[in-house]
């Protein structure tokens, strides 16, 4: 079972909990702050521009971000593994916190959380999101059911949230829920890699060949999977690749082909694009 833990600075300190809370002075009206930590080291990028390395905090003073919707690139340095991107929002006098454990193909896994003000201040919501979604959730090791989940009554205190889905990894996190405050949790399950699927004693290696053969990959189905709503294109099997457009989620799309973490699907104009595997799911 993989554990995140979430946290104001300093960074890296044991056992601590995500506390986002209102810790901005007001003369920073406008601006919130970002903490990204990812293993391997990586570099980050806002809407393609390098921030700089992780372990990172735009926390005080200049280094905060305006307010606004922005995309979110973390880049390991290791060239062997896929870059994570995703849109986050910097909300006002809040700590937007992302994390990422990079592995190999589908076993990667992390977490955005996030706060955005309620209208009733004395009031606090807990939002659970899974990619994929339909994870079981258990709140301080209480069941509570699936993802995603808004929760309008949960308490202003620390909690455990654990995720469980057959064939990922287990994902534990520690946060504290704020008065006044919606927090989101988006978490990235990876796949397990030590699940591997097994081959019947019976089956000789030329059944093997002759089954695989006569299942053709582009008879499967892959549905979208988003937090965001939506995927982007692009014309190649890479965060490099130009973008052609985005699918929205919970459509269905033909799956043409498939390499390195990217899905290429059948687009309803009859072209094809790249899209990331991590955000859709075989049918």
């Amino acid at each position: 079972m993989k554990k995140l833990l979430f946290f104001i600075l300093p960074f890296l300190l044991a056992g601590s909990i995500f506390f986002a809370f209102l810790f901005i002075q007001s003369k920073n009206s406008g601006q919130g702050a970002l903490q990204v930590t990812a293993n391997p080291k990586s570099r980050v990028y806002l809407n393609g521009q390098l921030i700089g390395e992780t372990p990172l905090c735009k926390c005080e003073g200049k280094d905060m971000i305006a307010t606004g919707k922005y995309t979110l690139k973390i880049v390991p340095d290791n060239p062997k593994l896929s870059p994570f991107e995703n849109d986050i929002n910097i909300n006002k006098s809040v700590l937007t916190v992302a994390d990422r454990t990079f592995a190999q193909t589908g076993a990667s896994y992390g977490s955005i959380i996030t706060l955005d003000p309620l209208s009733n201040k004395k009031s606090s919501e807990l939002l659970i999101v899974s990619l994929p979604d339909n994870a079981n959730i258990y709140l301080d090791e209480n069941k509570i059911g699936k993802t995603p989940s808004l929760l309008k009554t949960v308490t202003n205190s620390n909690h455990t949230i654990r995720l469980s889905k057959s064939g990922y990894q287990d994902l534990t996190i520690h946060i504290k829920t704020v008065e006044g405050y919606k927090l989101t949790a988006t978490l990235f399950l990876g796949i397990n890699p030590f699940l591997k699927s097994q081959t019947p004693a019976t089956s000789s290696p030329s059944a093997i060949l002759k089954a695989s053969s006569s299942a053709s990959i582009s008879a499967q189905k892959v549905l979208i999977q988003s937090s965001i709503g939506y995927v982007n294109v692009r014309d190649e099997g890479s965060l490099s690749g130009k973008k052609i457009g985005v699918v929205n989620s919970g459509e269905t799309y033909d799956l043409i082909s498939e390499k390195n973490g990217w899905f290429e699907i059948k687009l309803k104009n009859g072209s094809s694009g790249w899209i990331d595997a991590s955000y859709a799911k075989k049918e």
